[in-house]
């Protein structure tokens, strides 16, 4: 049986066998002894995104009183979470993601507690996930943008639109009337300002046999 350790778009962490590309933690939320969580679904304010593999360490999926590994389908879904990236696994990354936040901001480079303080405000309403009004045409929405449709979560990608599901990503559609932003807005800003999201190989894979059927 999956571990409850699968992040959806909306933040929620669910026990399926999807398989992630990308981990990450909230600090530690799990007992190992059962390698269930608890009932607090973060214990800091840094939300982050990591990478599965680095310099050849292993570590026990929820094997002890260390961060809680969760894993996310994609960046794009990590990001839409209100995850960010990692300063420790993946520097360059963070880095870049810093300036372009600056840059959607307007405002000096940030550390990261000043990152996470924002990002807490605008990924969570009393504890559940906070969704944002879309100011813009969804079509005007960068590459990796997250927006929520009749229920479902959609990652949007060279104009297309990916349906989230346990299983995966859906074959790419037209992009849906929105009902709502899921990508926290100074994440937004990032992406607006030139920040780019790792996205599933699948997507590529299913743009471009749709394009030759």
């Amino acid at each position: 049986m999956p571990l409850q350790n699968r992040v959806t778009p909306f933040g929620e962490i669910v026990a399926i066998a999807q398989r992630g590309t990308f981990t990450g933690n909230r600090g530690i939320i799990h007992d190992p002894a059962t390698k269930t969580l608890l009932k607090r679904r973060w214990t800091t304010k840094a939300w982050l995104i990591c990478v599965c593999e680095f310099r050849g360490r292993r570590r026990a999926v929820m094997g002890g009183r260390s961060w809680t590994e969760l894993f996310f389908l994609d960046e794009a879904v990590a990001l839409a979470a209100g995850h960010r990236p990692c300063f420790f696994c993946r520097r360059a990354d963070a880095e870049a993601f810093r300036q372009a936040w600056a840059r959607g901001r307007r405002v000096s480079p940030p550390r990261a507690p000043e990152m996470d303080a924002v990002l807490h405000a605008e990924r969570l309403d009393h504890g559940d996930k906070r969704m944002h009004p879309i100011q813009a045409n969804p079509r005007d929405l960068p590459d990796g943008a997250v927006i929520a449709a009749d229920g479902h979560a959609y990652t949007l990608a060279a104009g297309r639109a990916f349906r989230w599901t346990p299983h995966g990503y859906d074959r790419p559609a037209e992009i849906p009337r929105a009902g709502a932003l899921v990508t926290p807005p100074s994440t937004l800003g990032a992406l607006r300002a030139g920040y780019r999201p790792m996205l599933h190989p699948d997507m590529e894979a299913m743009r471009t046999a749709t394009t030759h059927v």
